[in-house]
Order: C-alpha cells, then sequence, then structure tokens
C-alpha cells in the first residue's frame, strides 16, 4: 500500500467518524483506548475528569443493564408462573364428583405445579378413619392443622400461607411421595362457620422450591380457587 492510497484510507476513516461519531461511542473498547491514550499523554501527575466520569457512568451503565435483565428475568418467571396456576385452576373445575376431585389432584393437578405431592388435610371432630395408602385426603383430629402449621414451634404461625423446608410433624401427610420431601407449602383452607378448618399440603424434592422469602401470591389464589371448589363439593 502506498503514502497515498494509506492518506487516502485516512482521511476516509476521518470522514466517516466525523460524520457517524456514533460508531466510536458506542464501541467501548474503542472509548477505553481514547481514554487511555489520553490520560497517557497528560502524564500520571494530572487526573483527566472527563476519563473519571467516563469511567464512572460505564459502571453505571453496567448496573442499569444488569438491573434491566433482573426485571426481564423477575417478569417472565411471574408469567410463567402465572400460567401454571390458571392451569391448575382450570383442572380444578373439570372433575364430575368429589372422588373424581380428589382423584385429580394428584393426577393432574400435582404436575402441572411440578410438585411430588398434593394433600388435602381435613379435621373431624368424631372417629377418624385409617388414611388410605396414597389417598390425596387425610382425616385428621381436631387442632392437626394448627399443629402442622406450626411445625413443631412453641408459637403457632397464624393462618397464612407458609412456605419452608418440610418437618417431622408433617412428613407422614406427605405419604410415599415420587422422592423425598425436602420443601413444602402450606395452604390454610377456612371452611366457613360451623366447619373444622382444612390444610393444603404441598411438597416438592427441591429444597429451594418452598422457603420464607418468596412470595406467596399466586399460591394465594390458587389456594382461594381451591376453598371455592371445596366448598362447593361439600354442599352437595
Amino acid at each position: 500500500m502506498t503514502e497515498q492510497t494509506a492518506a487516502e484510507l485516512t482521511e476516509d476513516i476521518r470522514a466517516r467518524l466525523l460524520a457517524q461519531p456514533e460508531l466510536i461511542l458506542s464501541d467501548r473498547d474503542l472509548m477505553r483506548a481514547l481514554i487511555g491514550a489520553r490520560e497517557a499523554e497528560v502524564g500520571e501527575n494530572v487526573i483527566d475528569i472527563r476519563g473519571r466520569a467516563m469511567q464512572a457512568l460505564e459502571a453505571r451503565l453496567d448496573r442499569l443493564e444488569a438491573a434491566h435483565e433482573s426485571v426481564i428475568s423477575a417478569a417472565y418467571d411471574n408469567q410463567s408462573g402465572m400460567n401454571t396456576i390458571h392451569r391448575a385452576v382450570l383442572s380444578l373445575l373439570e372433575p364430575t364428583d368429589f372422588e373424581e376431585f380428589l382423584e385429580n389432584l394428584d393426577i393432574a393437578v400435582a404436575p402441572i405445579l411440578r410438585v411430588e405431592t398434593l394433600r388435602l388435610v381435613m379435621e373431624s371432630g368424631g372417629e377418624v378413619p385409617e388414611p388410605e395408602d396414597g389417598s390425596p385426603l387425610a382425616i385428621a383430629p381436631a387442632g392437626t392443622v394448627a399443629r402442622l402449621i406450626s411445625g413443631g414451634r412453641r408459637m403457632p404461625r397464624g393462618d397464612d400461607i407458609v412456605l419452608r423446608g418440610v418437618v417431622r410433624e408433617t412428613l407422614p401427610f406427605h405419604g410415599d411421595a415420587r422422592a423425598p420431601i425436602r420443601s413444602e407449602a402450606l395452604l390454610p383452607i377456612d371452611l366457613g362457620p360451623g366447619r373444622f378448618p382444612a390444610l393444603l399440603l404441598m411438597g416438592s424434592a427441591d429444597v429451594g422450591r418452598f422457603n420464607p422469602a418468596q412470595g406467596t401470591d399466586l399460591l394465594r389464589f390458587f389456594g382461594q380457587a381451591f376453598r371455592l371448589a371445596l366448598i362447593s363439593w361439600l354442599r352437595k
């Protein structure tokens, strides 16, 4: 390449950059190189405020991009979770009798929710029948729901949804799960005046599936839909 050709090429590059300065501004590597060249030119004893400002802005941009990606990921997870809950609620409405409603919990609803166990615990003030192997329904003595919610603690944790690692008190109610249960969700069910409380118990083999730091809005919606479906069957 001749000197004339190189000079023409340099002039062409210069003209393009003057016409489109965003070509440099949008390229972080080029901006770092320019700032580095400037700092090398002025020497170590001189601080280039513009260079420091550029570095601060770049760090801030990195944080904003990370936050943006986090928001998008959370929105996607929330949308996915909402779709899952909607499918589970629709599945609750399909059975045509109470026995089918109970069987559907294990056959269809549990796989939709991606949990190993889904059990309905109902209290009784009378004689408690022997539990049936593999049945999603467990009849228990009065006071059982509060005991399961407290999970061995001295003070009860109220009647709100509980997300936690599995505890000794609930293990018998999970029964023979497809995999060892490591975390669980407890959804108290208020069946109305004159009725004993009930509990919807979910179990997962994933230790991080249910934990107290997670939100409960979607599970609360599912619990409310389940409550209405259960009450409708109990009235028949």
